[in-house]
């Protein structure tokens, strides 16, 4: 049945994901890291959002839409192809994730001015990017990607309640895991001090997650000790659970803003943004601001020393902001900036599309001021 229908509409339905799980039952990928793949079933996929689900007329609504870093003029063509034939969309404005990102930081208390000049953290379920951000413009060959994100985080806690045969039904492992890791998980400031504290007194540290087996309709608990804190902690030390790739998040930003002009890295280091689910980890953006200070000062002490003392470098601000919408950043500084007589503005228009071609969303202005 489903796979007659995949036949007839191209996309899963999502009100028959329930039975994702059946023997009969295949699910197909459109997007791909943040990337489109298939083209025809992304088409089906916004037809049934905009229709099905958000209950709208295109004709009658502009549309903001998001693209990840380093997409490909020849994908935004082929968005502009379809929103302005499919469906006949009055105007389209095609915007970076990681300047919304940054006009969603506005609502934190640790910003002082609103700009649009910032370092981005992105980190989902499946890749982490770190984005500097001048003025509006993404600086993207300085754009780095860091393979550990929320679904490695998933798969390492997975391995470490399997090391301890904690009794978990085998089918129902990873489902564990990431409620273990949604629940419990935070980052600690210092891992020898984390252990010694759990093993000094566990039974205040150590909690108990309860789930049903869904065959026998039991009951079973586990007890999470040192699951909570070596997840998110492969942030830091990515070797725990990648042998291929070793070098913290801080030094992954720190080696993306040296890599920036050097006149907007000052700047960059004084406003990193947090966005994505990843990131809502307890006392991650302390931890990254305590890991990223220490590198940098240790840069500027080498300098000072290596130059016998004549000089002294100006002591560099590093400010990691974090704020209640971070989870969804990225959609909330879209509705800041769709809300905005601007936007009407530098939105590509019908018009414009039937005159130039799809090429016109090739490129799209930066908004200049929103409030």
């Amino acid at each position: 049945m489903m796979q007659q229908l995949q036949k007839r509409k191209g996309i899963l339905n999502w009100d028959m994901l329930e039975i994702q799980n059946h023997n009969s039952s295949s699910l197909h990928w459109p997007i791909r890291h943040g990337i489109v793949e298939d083209w025809d079933l992304m088409e089906r996929f916004m037809e049934q959002v905009i229709f099905k689900y958000l209950r709208a007329e295109p004709e009658d609504h502009y549309f903001l839409l998001t693209e990840p870093p380093l997409n490909t003029p020849e994908n935004r063509e082929y968005t502009a192809e379809i929103m302005f034939e499919s469906f006949n969309v009055p105007g389209l404005y095609i915007a970076v994730q990681a300047v919304l990102a940054l006009a969603a930081s506005w609502t934190s208390r640790q910003v002082g001015e609103r700009t649009l000049t910032g370092t981005v953290i992105d980190s989902g379920d499946g890749v982490t990017h770190v984005i500097p951000v001048a003025e509006g413009y993404v600086i993207g060959s300085c754009i780095k990607h860091i393979p550990i994100a929320g679904r490695d985080i998933t798969y390492f806690i997975q391995q470490l309640l399997r090391e301890r045969e904690v009794g978990i039904p085998p089918e129902q492992s990873l489902e564990t895991a990431k409620a273990v890791k949604e629940r419990f998980s935070y980052v600690c400031p210092d891992l020898v001090k984390e252990f010694n504290k759990y093993d000094a007194d566990g039974t205040k540290w150590i909690k108990q997650y309860t789930g049903i087996n869904a065959i026998s309709k039991k009951e079973f608990t586990i007890d999470v000790g040192y699951e909570r804190f070596l997840g998110p902690e492969i942030f830091f030390h990515p070797e725990f659970a990648n042998p291929d790739f070793t070098q913290p998040i801080s030094e992954v930003v720190d080696e993306v803003i040296q890599n920036c002009p050097i006149d907007v890295r000052r700047p960059l280091y004084k406003n990193i943004v947090l966005s994505g689910g990843s990131t809502m980890f307890r006392d991650f953006g302390r931890r990254l601001q305590r890991d990223l200070k220490r590198t940098v000062d240790a840069r500027l002490k080498l300098s000072e020393e290596l130059s016998g003392g004549r000089l002294k470098p100006k002591p560099i601000d590093v400010q990691v902001i974090t704020h209640h919408m971070q989870r969804y950043a990225v959609w909330f500084g879209g509705s800041m900036l769709a809300s905005t007589p601007e936007f009407y503005q530098v939105c590509h228009t019908k018009k414009d599309y039937e005159e130039i071609g799809p090429s016109i969303c090739r490129h799209n202005p930066v908004f200049g001021v929103m409030s």
